[in-house]
């Protein structure tokens, strides 16, 4: 399986390099990238520690608007920018540890709901965050002083180095004895307890570690698209990445990529399949398609808990594992 996946990643690695020159339009892969990392950040804290949050709109959302507020008004570089939304993803994510990480169940995801909310209406209400406006026109400027972000190739390259760079980080980091003993508090948490790890320790660095890689993920949003909006704290932004997350599978490293994929391509190209179905079956109603994408993504969210249980890529994954058991 490790050959496999090895393989799998170089591929999808090589394809992606590749994306631009096959007539892929950089911009909307660059914004699928961000949502992969966004989801993988938080699968490292549902699907390899159990802590289901319903408050990570509030960092992808938060370091967006610090970010942008740090290029455009700051005039701060691109780098300073990302470093300074990261750091803010880290640091609510600190907040929020600290205050719901000690409850337990709904308790602990509908602490971070509220907290994620009160976010909310601290970007609704402060100025600099330009309120329901967003904020808008900020420069994508030169990375080091040096690289001209402004041509969308060159960011495209610099957002997948990005990208591949937090990936592997989340990668090491389950790999290692400390993403073992997350994996441990999941699966028997009084276990972990009895052996002598400080359990709220490991869960509050993996809720800061989580959060900052969501921070990642919202300011390099931002410095691709040019733009903080109320869409990126909003609580529907929370119910998305948990839906990338249970459509791809839970737990694996590849399922959030997957998920993201699947649900950030309905959202953009749903119209134009329904427009396609509507065409081929003369049925007018699938030319509305595009204005019923919750609804859409909630249909699909539904037929995957009724009959993908595991994810896309759980399925795929444990139906290699029965045939590999079969083979011996």
């Amino acid at each position: 399986m490790k050959k496999i996946s090895s393989v799998v990643y170089a591929l999808l690695l090589v394809a992606l390099i590749a994306a631009p020159f096959f007539g892929a339009y950089p911009v909307f892969v660059m914004k699928l990238m961000c949502f992969a990392l966004f989801a993988s950040a938080f699968n490292l804290l549902l699907g390899f520690t159990g802590l289901l949050s319903f408050g990570h709109a509030a960092f992808l959302g938060g370091s967006a608007y610090v970010a942008g507020h740090a290029i455009k008004v700051l005039g701060l570089t691109p780098e300073v920018g990302l470093i300074a939304g990261t750091l803010t993803g880290a640091l609510l994510g600190w907040v929020f540890g600290v205050l719901a990480i000690r409850r337990q169940g709904i308790y602990f995801s509908m602490i971070t709901l509220a907290l994620a909310q009160m976010m909310f209406f601290v970007a609704l209400q402060a100025k600099f965050t330009g309120g329901e406006d967003g904020l808008q026109g900020v420069p994508r400027g030169k990375l080091f002083g040096v690289i001209d972000l402004q041509n969308d190739l060159t960011m495209y390259y610099v957002a997948l180095v990005i990208v591949v760079a937090a990936f592997l980080l989340i990668v090491r980091t389950i790999h290692s004895p400390f993403g073992q003993v997350l994996k441990g508090i999941k699966e028997n948490e009084p276990r972990a307890l009895s052996l002598g790890y400080d359990v709220s320790r490991f869960k509050l660095l993996a809720f800061v570690i989580s959060a900052a890689l969501s921070g990642l993920a919202g300011s390099l949003k931002t410095l691709v698209l040019g733009f903080a909006t109320l869409s990126d704290v909003h609580w529907t932004a929370s119910g998305q990445v948990i839906l990338m997350t249970l459509v791809g599978g839970l737990g694996t490293l590849s399922g959030p990529l997957v998920g993201s994929a699947v649900v950030v391509l309905l959202e953009n190209k749903i119209g134009e399949l329904g427009n396609f179905l509507a065409r081929i079956t003369t049925i007018d109603w699938f030319n509305t398609l595009g204005e019923s994408v919750t609804m859409v993504t909630g249909l699909i969210f539904v037929i995957c808990v009724l009959a993908f249980r595991r994810g896309i890529m759980g399925e795929i994954i444990a139906f290699i594992d029965r045939q590999r058991g079969q083979a011996k």
